[in-house]
């Protein structure tokens, strides 16, 4: 039952995000179009946001919170860290929870990193090393020097550019 919820959902924003593209132009990938979906919705950033047992945006916690907005707002705040904005755009293009609950450093053991990005692949930050693996930050890539993140307390689902955040530690694809 909640792979065809998923599913439906994935349909309903494909519609949406599809519906108003200029005739001619190729459609991007299904992660890019649900990500694009996704930031119209205007979703605030909490820390903690979308580990939930399923994909989605939920409230928060303030466990291990560093963010420059004192108190912090992430259990009060219903929304999205970056890796549960990557975790829910995935879920919604590939029909299931292909990247769970973990954080960043749990779901880039679950890709392969390439050498030449395609939009829908997600861009890390931070130390990946051979045996030690410590990231702080995830994206979806779009293409250039862009990105869709959720990016801090305060801010809502975006784009941004890449080069803007430091500890660039690749490009990988699930």
């Amino acid at each position: 039952m909640r792979r065809r919820r998923v599913a439906v959902a994935a349909s309903l924003l494909l519609l949406t995000a599809t519906a108003s593209m200029p005739q001619g132009l190729s459609l991007p990938p299904l992660t890019v179009r649900i990500a694009y979906e996704i930031e119209q919705r205007g979703i605030p950033y909490s820390w903690g946001g979308g580990h939930g047992p399923t994909p989605g945006p939920s409230k928060g916690t303030c466990l291990g919170y560093r963010g420059a907005i004192k108190p912090c707002p992430a259990a009060r705040t219903r929304g999205l860290d970056c890796s549960g904005f990557t975790r829910w755009v995935y879920a919604l293009a590939y029909g299931r929870d292909v990247l769970g609950p973990g954080n960043t450093d749990a779901h880039v053991r679950k890709m392969r990193r390439v050498k030449q990005p395609r939009p829908g692949d997600l861009v890390f930050f931070g130390k990946i090393g051979k045996k030690r693996i410590k990231t702080h930050h995830v994206g979806i890539y779009l293409g250039g020097d862009r990105m869709m993140n959720a990016p801090e307390t305060g801010a809502v689902v975006r784009v941004d550019s890449i080069a803007a955040k430091k500890d660039f530690a690749g490009f990988y694809r699930y």
